[in-house]
């Protein structure tokens, strides 16, 4: 059987250390993102200093081809109802990792609505920012929250790495149950455990 393509769309503090999970799977990686990696990003994203300044896709698939010889296919912009088609027409699965209502709202009803009945799975990840909770959720359970308030606590101060960490590991566990086992699974992520939804 020929490896799935798998797309993760946002490679920042979920999507990037997502990507690193997976890479002992058999699959196809896409990532999408048309962000740079800023010095702040370093603290909490898998991104190296090397790669401050690059596309966050270019120095993702630069640091995977080192450190582990994973080659990542790159598109290094950002993801809108033009583009949709084209970026996820195909995929297995989708991985969304982003923080923008809009361009979830736009994966979503792609997934959704693709193939007519055939619809592509998508798998929706999720952090607050301030570290007290984060979501892993399939598309059928998935309601997408309104944008965070000007002045909400962010990711990118390295504080909350290890929490980040764990629910990245979720996510890419529920992805590897369903590449590999068919089934889906999603998790409510606290700091001081998980459960299954």
């Amino acid at each position: 059987m020929s490896s799935k393509k798998v797309v993760v769309v946002g490679v920042g503090a979920l999507g990037s250390h997502v990507v690193q999970f997976m890479r002992n799977l058999d699959v196809h990686i896409t990532v999408i993102d048309y962000d740079r990696v800023e010095r702040k990003n370093v603290q909490s994203q898998f991104h190296a200093k090397g790669t401050v300044g690059k596309s966050k896709v270019a120095g993702l698939k630069q640091s995977m081809n080192f450190l582990f010889g994973t080659k990542v296919v790159t598109v290094p912009h950002m993801l809108t109802r033009e583009n949709v088609d084209v970026l996820l027409k195909g995929s297995d699965l989708v991985i969304d990792c982003l923080d923008n209502a809009e361009a979830r709202t736009i994966i979503q009803n792609y997934c959704r609505e693709s193939s007519g009945y055939n619809s592509i799975p998508c798998l929706h990840g999720a952090l607050d920012g301030a570290g007290s909770f984060g979501r892993v959720v399939w598309s059928p359970q998935f309601t997408i929250d309104q944008e965070p308030a000007v002045g909400t606590a962010t990711c990118e101060d390295g504080r909350f790495l290890p929490f980040i960490t764990i629910t990245a590991a979720y996510l890419s566990r529920s992805a590897q149950i369903f590449l590999e086992e068919n089934r889906t699974v999603g998790y409510t992520v606290h700091p001081s455990g998980a459960s299954s939804l």
